[in-house]
């Protein structure tokens, strides 16, 4: 039997050898079991009457069909591949987007609800508009009598509806949204032109008096250098603790004149324990520094720093400075800020201006830079030089403690301390000062969750505070400007209607003009107003102007939460009431501190070591070990930016039929920015 084969094998190999040019018919040679690694081998057959040429067909069709049927096969593995691996992808996703948002955020899980409705019906109408641009109707619309087809009635009925229902009041809320735009447009470039006002006329605070570089000495006596408490609240902030108390302590301020005191709200014993041992190691040489633990820890920082108010030494002191963890200051700091008291007896705060230690680390903490290098240069800074008021930031700044006790002291009604404590000094005829010049080292946080976070406090917090303090400032004794100011720029304008126009015109009205284009969206307001202000606001920090273009889009990102937190803090939702950490992670290290000893920039520089000795380093490092080994972080996913980017993208599927090209490209990039931030790719990255 093997006999035969071989020489049938060698009949056809003679017959491939003596192919002619002239050839019709086709074998196909398959060798090799394996299935991936395939070889077909073709060769051309002279036409020829040969009797074994039928046996030959057949058998090569034969070995086509396994050919083929393994071919089908791992194609069929490759679907189920593909479709197990998109399976896991959804289980994975909807385990996330179900642990998104804690229970108790009930503003965003409305918001979320209600933006899930949203895409379904834009979802419904792309597939409405899809099928009539196939048919023809979106370039030669339908009326009811000239139609034909049942789907081609509906579609004149939805256009009538929609020309003589729906688009009207679409079109007066962008119209109102518009107005509102441009209000806002013109107060930003009133704070820019005022902000090139004051560079051009060198316009700044002086001071009545200095203290020169050594602490006493060329007339001036120790008398001279007014007593000052100096707070350092946090709670759980094991990664900045030895560096924010490490340079308080090195302030370049005569010791019997002042007073440190660390106000720890940690709940995690092995923290306090570490700040324990870092005041006693300060202690040590010779700082007056005194370590607080509240045993009922309400009221967050407000709480906490009342608390410490209370304390019977404080009466001895005349200035507060307040740190928060992860802030620096330089050690000229109460020298360049203490001396603005003087004389000037209606000053209540002198605020210093914020540096960032990573502002380069990654794409959020860059486009963080952009904003808040505008609030300081310009907002605070025209704000302070023309009408002397601003938002205290909470930190890096000095309070004259009668001023503090004349307007209530620390409250505990709001997570924006802060500034309910300014506008009530403000209400009391208190001025401010914003030096804009010294500048106090903090950190940025670098992960979206942790700036989401922050963003929906600071923003929830003005509302509270506007339903609170409303009559105070009608009833209060300050000029009638004042109060309009304070109403219509400060709470209104700055806190309630940025983001409610931000997010209500380019992610529900400009969509929805997409899908109802009788409602029209000028071109100037999706892209060249926003362009513009986008460049007065880069203007402060113009190395960032590479990022001009996501700054735009991650700030109309941003709208969402701000929006919620507008409306959660304004409707007064719990979520509102809730203070979360914005999370550390210790950027500026040590050596920033010894540098400033070894700079010879202290009088008594010679007498300090290095912080990073003894009382604790080694069980912070324990705790940074501990934390490498736990449990992997995960980017999350967030539903509320995902429902809006699909919105997004089917809008601009939707102007992509109507050719709107400025319409296209805005929607198309700004759902592209919306995926990036809902899939947690912006920021830190983890695994």
């Amino acid at each position: 039997m093997s006999r035969s084969q071989n020489e049938e094998f060698q009949q056809w190999w003679n017959k491939q050898r003596d192919r002619t040019t002239t050839t019709t018919n086709h074998d196909v040679l398959y060798t090799g079991d394996d299935e991936a690694f395939l070889t077909v081998e073709i060769r051309s057959t002279p036409v020829v009457d040969d009797p074994d040429k039928d046996r030959i067909r057949t058998r090569s069709a034969r070995q086509l069909s396994r050919l083929y049927l393994l071919k089908f096969k791992q194609l069929a593995s490759s679907f189920l591949w593909i479709g197990h691996s998109f399976l896991y992808l959804l289980r994975t996703a909807n385990r996330r987007i179900a642990n998104d948002n804690p229970p108790s955020v009930s503003s965003s899980a409305r918001l979320y609800r209600l933006i899930k409705g949203f895409l379904v019906l834009v979802v419904l109408l792309l597939f409405f508009e899809l099928a009539a641009y196939f048919k023809g109707w979106h370039f030669t619309p339908p009326s009811v009598a000239s139609a034909e087809v049942a789907l081609e009635v509906v579609y004149a009925w939805w256009l009538e509806i929609r020309a003589s229902y729906l688009a009207p009041p679409l079109q007066s809320l962008t119209n109102v949204c518009i107005v509102l735009f441009l209000i806002q447009s013109v107060d930003r470039l009133v704070l820019v032109l005022g902000c090139f006002w004051i560079k051009l006329r060198r316009i700044k605070p002086v001071a009545s008096m200095e203290y020169p570089t050594k602490l006493v000495g060329d007339g001036v006596r120790l008398e001279d250098y007014p007593m000052v408490i100096v707070q350092i609240p946090m709670c759980n902030e094991k990664e900045v603790y030895q560096q924010s108390i490490g340079a308080v302590c090195m302030l370049d301020w005569p010791r019997e004149r002042m007073l440190v005191q660390v106000l720890d709200d940690s709940s995690e014993l092995d923290v306090q324990q570490l700040i324990k041992a870092e005041v006693q190691k300060w202690q040590q040489r010779g700082v007056r520094i005194v370590y607080r633990h509240r045993l009922i820890r309400t009221g967050y920082k407000a709480g906490n720093l009342k608390a410490a108010m209370n304390c019977d030494y404080v009466k001895d002191y005349e200035f507060v400075a307040i740190f928060d963890a992860d802030f620096q200051p330089p050690p000229d700091f109460l020298k360049k800020t203490v001396p603005h008291f003087k004389g000037n007896d209606e000053l209540a705060l002198v605020q210093t201006r914020w540096a960032f230690v990573n502002k380069d680390e990654n794409l959020l903490t860059r486009l963080q830079n952009i904003n808040l290098s505008f609030h300081f240069e310009v907002e605070q800074q025209v704000n302070g030089v023309f009408i002397n008021f601003f938002g205290f930031n909470g930190t890096a700044g000095v309070w004259r403690i009668k001023a503090l006790e004349d307007c209530g002291g620390w409250l505990e009604r709001t997570t924006v301390e802060d500034m309910d404590i300014a506008v009530r000094a403000h209400l009391c005829g208190w001025k401010f000062i914003y030096l804009n010049d010294v500048k106090c080292l903090c950190e940025l946080p670098e992960s979206y969750e942790a700036y989401k976070k922050q963003q929906y406090r600071w923003h929830s917090g003005p509302m509270q505070l506007f339903r609170l303090c409303f009559f105070d400032i009608l009833r209060s004794k300050v000029s009638a400007a004042k109060k309009a100011n304070m109403i219509f720029l400060f709470f209104l304008l700055r806190k309630l209607i940025l983001p409610f126009y931000s997010f209500t015109l380019f992610c529900v009205i400009l969509p929805l003009t997409m899908f109802f284009p009788e409602a029209n969206l000028p071109s100037w307001v999706v892209c060249y107003i926003p362009g513009i202000m986008s460049i007065l606001n880069i203007i402060p920090a113009p190395r960032s102007f590479p990022f001009i273009v996501p700054y735009l889009l991650f700030e109309n990102t941003m709208s969402v939460t701000k929006f919620g937190a507008m409306i959660s803090g304004l409707f007064k939702f719990g979520s509102s009431y809730e203070w979360v950490v914005t999370k550390k992670l210790g950027r500026s290290s040590e050596a920033d501190l010894v540098a400033y000893a070894e700079s010879g920039s202290l009088a008594e520089a010679t007498t300090l070591q290095r912080s990073s000795s003894d009382s604790g380093l080694t069980e912070l490092s324990k705790l940074g070990a501990a934390k490498k080994v736990g449990k992997t972080k995960r980017n999350r996913l967030y539903r509320t930016e995902i429902a809006l980017a699909f919105i997004l993208l089917a809008a601009s599927v939707r102007s992509l039929l109507s050719a709107q090209g400025i319409h296209f490209y805005f929607l198309l990039f700004q759902g592209i920015t919306f995926v990036v931030v809902g899939l947690d790719l912006i920021g830190e990255q983890v695994s």
